[in-house]
């Protein structure tokens, strides 16, 4: 058991590390002449157009799913504040989770967004940006859910303890 815990806290150490390693490798490396011909053929223009606006349907998609969350949270906090509810810090806990599940369905959205953008002929720049910000994005994806994980478990030891005591 305490070997298996030990495990875990290895990876959340050594995960990190190596994405913030990777993406500082991705940044620096600086390729000149992303290898395009200049040559474009009039499918592969009209498959741009196409990519282009499902990228931008993507990208809308991800703000509204941000911003009708954000709205959301700012109703529910404002309905507490002005209430005479004892359990204020519990439900500001619920409210900022839930704004953290959103926001991490947002970047999974941007993620995608940016994959359709270099899904038509892409260079190696083009590959090597979509690493660094799929890496950027996943990193900030790892953070924001153990940030969750590490919520909902507070909140489940806060609720049993009340219940025992109660």
């Amino acid at each position: 058991m305490k070997k298996e815990g030990s495990q875990d806290s290895l990876i959340n150490v050594i995960l990190p590390l190596a994405l913030i390693l990777g993406l500082a490798l991705l940044l620096s490396l600086n390729m000149e002449g992303g290898g395009e011909s200049g040559v474009t053929t009039p499918l592969e223009t009209w498959l741009k157009v196409i990519v282009g606006y499902l990228a931008a349907g993507t990208e809308i998609a991800a703000a509204v799913v941000i911003g009708a969350a954000v709205i959301k949270g700012i109703t529910a906090y404002l309905r507490l504040l002005f209430s005479r509810a004892k359990q204020h810090f519990d439900a500001t806990e619920a409210i900022r989770l839930q704004l953290g599940r959103v926001l991490a369905l947002g970047l999974e959205f941007t993620v995608a967004s940016d994959i359709l953008r270099t899904a038509v002929a892409p260079t190696r720049q083009d590959i090597l940006n979509l690493g660094a910000i799929v890496l950027l994005r996943t990193l900030l994806n790892y953070f924001l859910e153990r940030e969750i994980q590490q919520g909902e478990q507070r909140r489940l030891q806060q609720r049993s303890t009340i219940e025992n005591v109660g």
